[in-house]
């Protein structure tokens, strides 16, 4: 009898342990956020199209918040666990992140890592003008330029996971009809402004796409790349510019110092040129994460009202 109630509590033993470990077997693979493609990106406007064509197929992480300057960023050791970790890797590339390129040679090594630009004609890209390398990496200030990202990013997570491929195209078609009206918006508002005022003036310059694309001249005081320094040469020949052609407002960044700009209006000032600062633009980085402006749609939007609000 006791022999054969021992033989019962062995087997309710094996029983119960082979439920607790099936149950453990089915949260492993298919609770919570398991069995998604794991994505790390750099700047926020790729994290935004990869949450668009990616769906609820992934989860994705971006380095770099609002108001942080990719052109100066330096991958801390969280970072490196998050590329580390991830499946896949989306970053901008044409040096826009100039301090992480061996970072990418090495993991590329190890897993897909993806420069979005990659597919862009390149005689569709702006050769650099300043110390920095290759050429303009402010691509996306080209509505149409990002529409290529968003077929690379595309392309490149149907290839990673097959399954979910039509999902993919699917989301990114959606996405890019969104963009298509976007570049439209953009062309029909700037055209508003009269040519002689059609002038934008930030502080380094991340515009040049923008200008070429939607037909209004472009000034920089800081070159394509934040990491290149201005003088007082640089200020007083974009003042006089200003003064000469009575340019009223100018543009600040938010992931970029005021001083520059504001040396700027204060000199014209001493010429007896009244400039205001137009509004605050998103240049290399998008707005804070839950705001219209922290999505790239919202922040063309964004910067384009205030543009045209200023100079109209």
């Amino acid at each position: 009898m006791i022999q054969a109630i021992k033989k019962l509590a062995l087997i309710g033993s094996v029983l119960v342990f082979s439920l607790v470990g099936c149950s453990a077997a089915n949260v492993s693979n298919e609770g919570g956020e398991s069995g998604k493609i794991q994505v790390t990106t750099t700047i926020g406007m790729i994290n935004d199209i990869v949450k668009n064509v990616g769906g609820n197929h992934v989860d994705t992480t971006g380095l770099m918040k609002s108001g942080v300057d990719p052109h100066l960023y330096k991958a801390s050791q969280g970072d490196i666990k998050k590329l580390d970790t991830a499946d896949i890797i989306f970053y901008n590339g044409l040096h826009l992140e100039g301090k992480m390129v061996d970072i990418f040679e090495k993991m590329a090594k190890k897993k897909p890592t993806i420069a979005v630009t990659k597919n862009i004609p390149e005689e569709k890209l702006h050769s650099a003008q300043d110390s920095s390398q290759g050429f303009d990496p402010h691509v996306w200030f080209n509505v149409k330029h990002w529409i290529s990202a968003t077929e690379t990013i595309g392309e490149e997570l149907s290839t990673f996971d097959p399954k979910h491929a039509d999902d993919f195209k699917k989301n990114a078609e959606k996405y890019i009809d969104q963009l298509k009206e976007l570049d439209e918006y953009v062309t029909e508002q700037i055209a508003m402004i009269p040519e002689q005022t059609r002038v934008l003036v930030t502080a380094h310059d991340a515009f040049g796409y923008f200008g070429e694309a939607y037909d209004i001249k472009v000034m920089g005081l800081q070159g394509i790349s934040t990491a290149s320094e201005y003088g007082s040469k640089d200020v007083s020949e974009l003042r006089d510019y200003l003064v000469k052609n009575k340019i009223k407002a100018v543009f600040v960044e938010s992931s970029v110092p005021k001083k520059a700009i504001e040396a700027v209006i204060e000199g014209a000032k001493e010429k007896g040129h009244e400039i205001k600062i137009g509004g605050e633009l998103f240049s290399d980085a998008m707005g804070a994460e839950g705001t219209e402006e922290g999505t790239y749609l919202g922040m063309v939007r964004h910067n384009v009202d205030t543009i045209v609000s200023a100079l109209k």
